[in-house]
Protein backbone atom coordinates (compact mmCIF):
# COMPACT_ATOMS: atom_id res chain seq x y z
CA UNK A 1 0.00 0.00 0.00
CA UNK A 2 1.23 3.53 -0.73
CA UNK A 3 2.19 6.02 1.95
CA UNK A 4 -0.09 8.97 2.71
CA UNK A 5 1.10 12.25 1.16
CA UNK A 6 -0.35 14.69 3.73
CA UNK A 7 2.09 17.35 4.94
CA UNK A 8 1.82 19.68 7.92
CA UNK A 9 3.95 22.28 9.62
CA UNK A 10 5.12 21.27 13.08
CA UNK A 11 3.90 23.63 15.84
CA UNK A 12 7.33 24.80 16.99
CA UNK A 13 6.66 26.07 20.52
CA UNK A 14 4.38 23.15 21.42
CA UNK A 15 6.87 20.64 20.06
CA UNK A 16 9.76 22.18 22.01
CA UNK A 17 7.68 21.99 25.18
CA UNK A 18 6.67 18.38 24.51
CA UNK A 19 10.29 17.36 23.83
CA UNK A 20 11.59 19.20 26.89
CA UNK A 21 9.04 17.67 29.27
CA UNK A 22 8.81 14.11 27.96
CA UNK A 23 10.55 11.29 29.78
CA UNK A 24 13.53 10.18 27.69
CA UNK A 25 13.43 13.36 25.59
CA UNK A 26 16.44 15.05 24.02
CA UNK A 27 18.90 17.04 26.10
CA UNK A 28 18.59 20.05 23.78
CA UNK A 29 15.17 20.12 22.03
CA UNK A 30 16.06 22.95 19.58
CA UNK A 31 18.51 20.50 17.95
CA UNK A 32 15.57 18.23 17.08
CA UNK A 33 13.05 20.64 15.58
CA UNK A 34 13.28 23.98 13.81
CA UNK A 35 10.71 26.75 13.54
CA UNK A 36 9.86 26.03 9.90
CA UNK A 37 9.87 22.21 9.96
CA UNK A 38 7.28 20.28 7.99
CA UNK A 39 6.45 16.59 8.36
CA UNK A 40 4.97 13.99 6.05
CA UNK A 41 2.35 11.55 7.27
CA UNK A 42 4.08 8.19 7.68
CA UNK A 43 0.95 6.03 7.66
CA UNK A 44 -0.51 4.21 4.70
CA UNK A 45 -2.88 6.17 2.49
CA UNK A 46 -6.11 6.62 4.48
CA UNK A 47 -9.41 8.46 4.44
CA UNK A 48 -10.36 11.61 6.37
CA UNK A 49 -11.64 9.68 9.39
CA UNK A 50 -8.11 8.72 10.45
CA UNK A 51 -5.56 11.16 11.83
CA UNK A 52 -2.31 11.75 9.98
CA UNK A 53 0.80 10.91 12.01
CA UNK A 54 4.51 11.72 11.96
CA UNK A 55 7.15 10.37 14.33
CA UNK A 56 9.14 13.14 16.03
CA UNK A 57 11.33 11.53 18.71
CA UNK A 58 12.32 8.08 19.95
CA UNK A 59 12.34 8.26 23.74
CA UNK A 60 15.10 6.62 25.72
CA UNK A 61 12.80 4.87 28.19
CA UNK A 62 12.13 1.20 28.96
CA UNK A 63 8.43 1.27 27.98
CA UNK A 64 9.04 2.15 24.29
CA UNK A 65 7.09 5.41 24.09
CA UNK A 66 7.82 7.84 21.26
CA UNK A 67 6.64 11.38 20.54
CA UNK A 68 4.23 11.60 17.62
CA UNK A 69 2.61 14.59 15.92
CA UNK A 70 -0.97 13.75 14.90
CA UNK A 71 -3.27 15.98 12.86
CA UNK A 72 -6.44 16.11 10.81
CA UNK A 73 -7.99 18.70 8.56
CA UNK A 74 -6.18 21.35 6.55
CA UNK A 75 -5.46 25.06 6.76
CA UNK A 76 -7.50 26.93 9.36
CA UNK A 77 -9.50 23.74 9.99
CA UNK A 78 -6.48 21.69 10.97
CA UNK A 79 -6.45 20.31 14.49
CA UNK A 80 -3.38 18.65 15.95
CA UNK A 81 -1.94 17.04 19.04
CA UNK A 82 1.43 15.86 20.28
CA UNK A 83 1.36 12.58 22.14
CA UNK A 84 3.76 10.00 23.52
CA UNK A 85 2.54 6.65 22.27
CA UNK A 86 3.68 3.06 22.72
CA UNK A 87 5.21 1.29 19.74
CA UNK A 88 3.14 -1.15 17.72
CA UNK A 89 4.04 -4.70 18.80
CA UNK A 90 3.57 -6.20 15.31
CA UNK A 91 6.50 -7.97 13.65
CA UNK A 92 6.99 -9.47 10.21
CA UNK A 93 9.04 -12.67 10.20
CA UNK A 94 10.59 -13.80 6.93
CA UNK A 95 11.28 -17.49 7.42
CA UNK A 96 13.32 -17.85 4.23
CA UNK A 97 15.76 -15.09 5.18
CA UNK A 98 15.33 -15.35 8.95
CA UNK A 99 14.76 -11.60 9.22
CA UNK A 100 12.42 -9.88 11.63
CA UNK A 101 11.00 -6.45 10.84
CA UNK A 102 9.14 -4.50 13.51
CA UNK A 103 6.35 -2.06 12.77
CA UNK A 104 7.63 1.51 13.07
CA UNK A 105 4.23 2.99 13.94
CA UNK A 106 2.46 3.51 17.25
CA UNK A 107 0.22 0.92 18.88
CA UNK A 108 -3.34 0.77 17.49
CA UNK A 109 -2.45 2.84 14.41
CA UNK A 110 -4.98 2.88 11.57
CA UNK A 111 -4.32 0.85 8.44
CA UNK A 112 -1.54 -1.60 7.61
CA UNK A 113 1.77 -1.87 9.44
CA UNK A 114 4.83 0.09 8.31
CA UNK A 115 6.42 -2.95 6.66
CA UNK A 116 3.46 -3.07 4.25
CA UNK A 117 3.67 0.60 3.26
CA UNK A 118 5.78 1.79 0.34
CA UNK A 119 7.07 5.31 -0.09
CA UNK A 120 7.43 5.96 -3.84
CA UNK A 121 9.30 9.24 -3.33
CA UNK A 122 11.70 7.64 -0.86
CA UNK A 123 12.23 4.76 -3.29
CA UNK A 124 12.99 7.23 -6.13
CA UNK A 125 15.46 9.13 -3.97
CA UNK A 126 17.18 5.90 -2.88
CA UNK A 127 17.42 4.69 -6.49
CA UNK A 128 18.89 8.05 -7.56
CA UNK A 129 21.49 7.90 -4.78
CA UNK A 130 22.41 4.31 -5.69
CA UNK A 131 22.75 5.19 -9.40
CA UNK A 132 24.98 8.16 -8.53
CA UNK A 133 27.19 5.92 -6.38
CA UNK A 134 27.42 3.38 -9.21
CA UNK A 135 28.29 6.18 -11.67
CA UNK A 136 31.00 7.62 -9.41
CA UNK A 137 32.50 4.18 -8.80
CA UNK A 138 32.55 3.38 -12.52
CA UNK A 139 34.12 6.79 -13.28
CA UNK A 140 36.77 6.04 -10.66
CA UNK A 141 37.43 2.67 -12.30
CA UNK A 142 37.69 4.28 -15.74
CA UNK A 143 40.22 6.83 -14.49
CA UNK A 144 42.46 4.09 -13.13
CA UNK A 145 41.82 4.78 -9.48
CA UNK A 146 44.24 2.90 -7.22
CA UNK A 147 41.43 0.78 -5.78
CA UNK A 148 40.15 -0.20 -9.19
CA UNK A 149 40.64 -3.89 -9.94
CA UNK A 150 41.76 -3.23 -13.54
CA UNK A 151 44.39 -0.57 -12.68
CA UNK A 152 47.85 -1.64 -13.84
CA UNK A 153 50.53 -2.08 -11.21
CA UNK A 154 53.07 0.75 -10.99
CA UNK A 155 56.43 -0.24 -12.47
CA UNK A 156 59.35 -0.68 -10.12
CA UNK A 157 61.47 2.46 -10.40
CA UNK A 158 64.80 2.67 -8.57
CA UNK A 159 65.13 5.34 -5.91
CA UNK A 160 67.46 7.97 -7.42
CA UNK A 161 68.16 9.65 -4.06
CA UNK A 162 69.59 6.48 -2.52
CA UNK A 163 73.41 6.51 -1.81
Amino acid sequence: MLQCTAVAQVPYAETLLALATMEGGPEHPPDVVEAEDFVLCELADHDETAEHAAHLWTADVPDDRDLWFLWSGTGAHRVHRLDTLRLCPAVLRELATRTVTTCAYFDHHPGPHSFSVTDPLGDLIAEHVHSEVRRLVSEGDALGAPDAPDAPDAPDVPDTDAP
